[in-house]
């Protein structure tokens, strides 16, 4: 048995020792696509350089040993395992590997959230950020964001955040505002009254001094 093979057995010997334990595979597909074996997703342990020559599958000799452990394993032959559960997530079932699949007793379909959990994650991310968002606007914006999986809400509300700071960087125009008894600065339009041409650099200069703070 080559050092990557024994690499898996160890994982699941250890698996065994500490049962009831679980063994999750994220984004199991690119770990055992169809005719192909993506060492990338593997644990650091496993993520082994193959130099051998590659098949007419694209897949080399080593990849093709590591994935008949993980099916051995997988499937328990002479472990008696029965407290050991490998659990597997993907968004692409259909390009697993046939024999992988086989070895997955329960398949549970996990649908794209609905409404209003899109807009309890939307909530959920903004944390305590400061907004003037009422129920009514994130009930809107849950039914608009149809789709939306939990990661896509994670991302728009990040970019959402990173707007003023994308809007304050590229300003050309500033103007003073009081915030709590302070002074401000404001990125605005050039068209705005109290508009007057400054870069956020040079109101960072004044900024640092303590005389003046800015918004971004």
């Amino acid at each position: 048995m080559g050092e990557s093979e024994k690499l898996v057995s160890q994982l699941f010997s250890l698996a065994r020792e500490n049962a009831p334990s679980i063994i999750f595979i994220d984004e199991v597909s690119m770990c055992f696509a169809e005719n192909r074996f993506s060492f990338q997703y593997l644990p650091a342990a496993l993520n082994v350089a193959c130099q051998s020559a590659r098949g007419d599958s694209g897949e080399s000799e080593a990849a093709r040993r590591i994935k008949t452990e993980f099916l051995v394993q997988m499937q328990g032959v002479g472990k008696g395992e029965k407290r050991v559960l490998v659990l597997g997530a993907t968004n692409m079932p259909y390009n697993l590997d046939q024999a992988v699949r086989r070895r997955f007793d329960k398949r549970i379909y996990i649908p794209l959230p609905e409404a209003a959990a899109r807009a309890t994650m939307l909530k959920i991310h903004l944390k305590d950020t400061a907004n003037d968002l009422t129920e009514k606007d994130f009930k809107e914006l849950g039914q608009k964001i149809e789709g939306f999986s939990g990661s896509d809400c994670a991302v728009l509300v990040k970019d959402v955040l990173f707007e003023p700071i994308r809007k304050t960087q590229d300003a050309t125009h500033f103007k003073k505002i009081q915030m709590d008894g302070k002074v401000m600065y404001e990125a605005c339009s050039p068209g705005d009254p109290n508009a007057f041409e400054k870069s956020l650099q040079q109101l960072a200069g004044k900024a640092s001094s303590g005389v003046l703070s800015y918004i971004d």
